[in-house]
């Protein structure tokens, strides 16, 4: 899940983000006001954490653009304003939820989770495709054959996948919603994920895999096409990319090949 936080105090911003990328979150920061209305234009949230007092825009003014906009993103507002007219304001202005400074972390995450819940929540917090299920509460990728918990990363890009099963989700579209707008990491690691839930796919004896369109992207499909009979979902005929290599920094341990690939990757940082 992708979030855009919006805080012009630095410090605060960092701690933030880091809370929300332990807990599985991809996070774009950014300072004020004008430069939160150029990333929304540029790219899909989940969500936006908004501070009131920010330069250039104010936050209200940021707000109402957005909805003016049509942006119907959710908006939670993060703020030292405490007076009852502030959070009026902000509610009225088109935020779903309003949160004064200072807070605790867990509520919040609640309250993260709650304004964002009618995206992503299933009865049971777990999403399928074929014979794997993905559970979003703990991040176990499960088959009838057992189960591995994934990396956080790893758990953001298979949620990509699962829940865009009718669809060939490109590396830039990985590199936009796992790793966000501030990177500097090569956009080939993206293959290189990839390359890490294949083998736990195949560990797990699941009926399907990860193939990749070459020049396009990359999605799940069955590897018996009968297995597919009665899924309302149309099969993309793909074929595998050349792998490449990958250099993230030194220090970092070597990714070996699939069993069934020939070529070697370089260099790749795993979150395990």
């Amino acid at each position: 899940m992708r979030l855009l936080l919006v805080e012009d105090e630095k410090s605060l911003s960092r701690a933030i983000a880091a809370i929300l990328k332990k807990n599985a979150y991809s996070v774009d920061m950014v300072y004020d006001g004008e430069e939160a209305l150029a990333f929304l234009r540029m790219g899909e949230y989940d969500g936006v954490i908004l501070d009131l007092m920010i330069p250039r825009i104010d936050g209200i003014t940021v707000l109402r653009t957005m909805r003016e906009n049509g942006n119907h993103t959710p908006v939670l507002i993060l703020s030292a304003r405490t007076e009852t007219d502030d959070k009026v304001m902000g509610l009225d202005s088109g935020a779903n939820d309003y949160l004064a400074k200072p807070f605790e972390v867990k509520e919040l995450l609640a309250r993260i989770r709650a304004m964002t819940r009618p995206v992503i929540q299933k009865p049971d917090q777990t999403i399928s495709y074929g014979n794997v299920t993905l559970n979003r509460a703990n991040y176990m990728l499960s088959t009838p054959s057992g189960s591995v918990r994934l990396a956080n990363k790893e758990f953001q890009m298979m949620e990509v996948l699962i829940t865009n099963t009718d669809s060939v989700t490109s590396s830039e579209k990985f590199m936009e919603k796992v790793w966000g707008f501030d990177t500097n990491t090569e956009i080939n690691v993206v293959w290189v994920y990839v390359s890490y839930l294949r083998r736990k796919l195949k560990m797990l004896d699941a009926n399907v895999t990860i193939r990749a369109t070459r020049g396009v992207g990359y999605c799940l499909e069955f590897i018996d096409p009968n297995d597919a009979i009665g899924v309302d979902t149309p099969k993309v005929v793909a074929y595998p990319e050349k792998p490449v290599s990958v250099s993230l920094g030194e220090g970092v341990p070597e990714v070996l090949p699939l069993p069934d690939e020939a070529e070697s990757f370089g260099n790749a940082e795993s979150e395990e």
